[in-house]
């Protein structure tokens, strides 16, 4: 067997998809069938079910295609070692970050980054906690940018900023002139919250148990973007992270109040598997996060 055929049984498991696989790995079809056929019958096994228009592990596929993940990760760890000797800087780090700080860490993020560490761009995937967990996990990720707590013994983080939570309503609401507002009053009005799945939407829900009671108003958008903009409608009033009301999003619609204490906030950190070698990157990307000047967060020694 060799590594690319490992790579496509992989691929086609996360797929369940010959054709996406295919497209995935960069080669045909018939390309790709051909050489997992090859595989089955060198283990004398079938990894896959094929449906005539579905395709399923096997039980012993599904053990096949996790240690095939193992195979490949160590693989890659043999090229990061040897990379060691060279400059860890001067290549593209796969970097992670969760919806609901991608869009407000990045534009201060790259900035800094160049300073830094000019030679190394960024291959960047926005998407929730548990697909990025998934991606850093197989490998397909270098450093992920998350909230905490997050990880287990094979995971290591890096905390970098305390980030509060802020009210935003509609500049006709009866809040707008208000100094502080309380958790447990959001339970009184319609609130718009992320999707679940996402952890910001499980943050706002811990910080206010109020919004899970029966008969709470709660409404869910795609995005903070999308949310922040219904807001200004006059649909209800949200929750956002401070980073999401910097001055380049303030709007006359809308008017952002702090918490009165204790203030809702949650601790955002990057995580990288252990086995992961290019650590210089890793410091390089915590380095540049902590001179980006992001607003309303508290950076972490």
């Amino acid at each position: 067997m060799t590594l690319n055929e490992l790579r496509f049984i992989v691929a086609v498991a996360q797929e369940l998809n010959f054709r996406r696989a295919a497209e995935k790995c960069f080669i045909s079809q018939p390309a790709l069938s051909l050489a997992i056929q090859k595989l089955e019958e060198e283990l004398g096994l079938k990894v896959f079910e094929r449906g005539k228009s579905d395709v399923t592990l096997t039980p012993v596929g599904t053990a096949i295609v996790e240690q095939a993940q193992r195979v490949l990760e160590e693989a890659e760890r043999i090229r990061e070692i040897a990379a060691q000797g060279k400059n860890q800087l001067a290549a593209p780090l796969r970097i992670g970050i969760i919806h609901s700080v991608g869009p407000y860490l990045l534009p201060d993020l790259i900035p800094a980054l160049k300073k830094v560490a000019p030679q190394m761009p960024l291959e960047v995937e926005e998407n929730i906690t548990e697909n990025l967990d998934t991606l850093l996990r197989n490998g397909r990720l270098d450093v992920i940018v998350i909230a905490l707590p997050f990880g287990d013994a094979g995971i290591l983080t890096h905390p970098l900023y305390d980030e509060p939570f802020e009210v935003v309503v509609n500049s006709g609401h009866r809040w707008a002139d208000r100094r502080s507002i309380k958790a447990p009053e959001l339970a009184e009005e319609k609130v718009l919250v992320l999707n679940s799945g996402h952890c910001f939407s499980n943050q706002v829900a811990e910080a206010c148990p109020e919004l899970s009671r029966k008969g709470a108003e709660i409404q869910q958008g795609t995005s903070l973007e999308t949310i922040r903009n219904m807001v200004a409608s006059g649909l209800g009033i949200t929750v956002l992270p401070a980073s999401a009301n910097s001055a380049r999003y303030r709007s006359k619609l809308l008017r952002v109040i702090p918490f009165a204490k204790p203030v809702p906030s949650r601790r955002i950190a990057l995580a990288w598997r252990k086995s992961f070698a290019r650590t210089q990157a890793v410091e390089a990307l915590a380095l540049a996060v902590g001179q980006a000047r992001i607003t309303g967060i508290h950076h972490l020694p």
